[in-house]
């Protein structure tokens, strides 16, 4: 995705990404272009039988060839913070008066902690990047939103149709999303957030 190419001298994530602002859960881009990030779900093909695997190509292949637009597709791999998630299952412990409820919870760390020592537990999202270009020299912000939705819901109709389900990201998801590309040791300590982005911004961190 060339939105995300990295350069070789050493700049802040803001100089290297070409993004201008997020606005109204848009991202705006140079050269008046505009873009929505959709996430989708996935199907295991795999798991189909024979006869749904055809009707899912055929599906696609009816997608691909109605499609409004040019779209990129961004499968996103990483490494699911287990501590993490074991730390804020522990912590409803504080809230929790039952002693047999309390020794499930930790029964479940434990057991999700010897269920995944040594191995990775990786996650996979999926994002589709619907794009819009203003031609014209007069742009009208209202108008822009209004093409943009036009074209996600179309896809996202489309997409309903192979039984996959997508929605937009609001504009701190989309921030949390590039933050995380070029932060991925700070963003398990300092998740983002509409405080920590002020911050981030105002000391030109990203």
């Amino acid at each position: 995705m060339w939105l995300l190419n990295k350069v070789k001298n050493k700049k802040s994530s803001r100089a290297q990404i070409q993004i201008k602002e997020v606005k109204d859960n848009v991202l705006l881009l140079p050269n008046e272009e505009y873009r929505v990030i959709l996430e989708s779900s996935s199907i295991n093909f795999e798991l189909k039988s024979e006869e749904e695997q055809d009707v899912l190509i055929d599906s696609f292949q009816n997608f691909l060839n109605s499609l409004p637009c040019q779209l990129q597709i961004l499968i996103r791999v990483r490494e699911v913070d287990i501590d993490r998630y074991l730390e804020e299952i522990s912590l409803s412990k504080k809230t929790e008066k039952e002693k047999a409820y309390i020794n499930q919870i930790d029964n479940y760390c434990d057991f999700i902690s010897n269920l995944v020592a040594g191995n990775k537990i990786l996650s996979r999202k999926f994002y589709i990047v619907v794009p819009y270009a203003q031609m014209e020299k007069n742009k009208d912000w209202q108008l822009i939103k209004e093409q943009l939705k036009l074209l996600t819901d179309i896809i996202s109709r489309a997409l309903a149709k192979m039984g996959m389900k997508a929605r937009p990201l609001g504009s701190l998801e989309i921030l949390d999303l590039f933050y995380s590309f070029y932060n991925p040791g700070q963003i398990k300590t300092q998740a983002l957030s509409s405080e920590t982005l002020k911050k981030l911004t105002e000391n030109n961190y990203v």
